[in-house]
């Protein structure tokens, strides 16, 4: 009978995890803005180290949630007045089969350090147009590269 009762326990830890994720993603996403991206978070292995997760765009920020964290707060936040994109290039190797086909990852230099960042082809336009917004009175940043290869 023991046996049984463990086994009962570990479904519903199993369970209430499940659903605490699920929760904690509503109330992340409850305001709007938010793409679905992935972040390259180790550089170790070349095409290996992507978590994926959404961003949320929240004034000049742009807020990297991981998909499968419990954390209320971002894992990354991305100030809009200090990154700028270098390179635009097409997954390659193993990152083909970390991402969906259509993706484009883009190279980008922030405060802290460069960062790499993979989203669909069709944000991507949405992310340099918010990148290049900017409110009245501020200065937009500049891509470093405007001849950026087809993707």
């Amino acid at each position: 009978m023991e046996i049984v009762e463990g086994i009962g326990i570990g479904v519903a830890v199993i369970l209430v995890a499940l659903l605490v994720l699920f929760v904690r993603r509503a109330v992340v996403t409850r305001s709007g803005g938010i793409i679905r991206l992935s972040v390259r978070v180790t550089t170790v292995l070349d095409g290996r180290g992507w978590s994926p997760g959404f961003g949320r765009f929240a004034a000049d920020e742009l807020r990297w949630y991981r998909m499968f964290s419990f954390a209320l707060r971002p894992k990354r936040v991305l100030s809009r007045k200090d990154l700028a994109v270098e390179r635009r290039r097409l997954p390659e190797g193993q990152e083909r089969l970390s991402m969906p086909a259509d993706w484009v990852i883009l190279r980008c230099t922030s405060q802290h350090a460069p960062v790499e960042i993979a989203m669909a082809r069709s944000t991507v336009t949405g992310f340099l147009s918010w990148l290049e917004a900017a409110p009245p009175g501020a200065v937009s940043p500049r891509l470093a590269s405007q001849d950026w290869p087809a993707a």
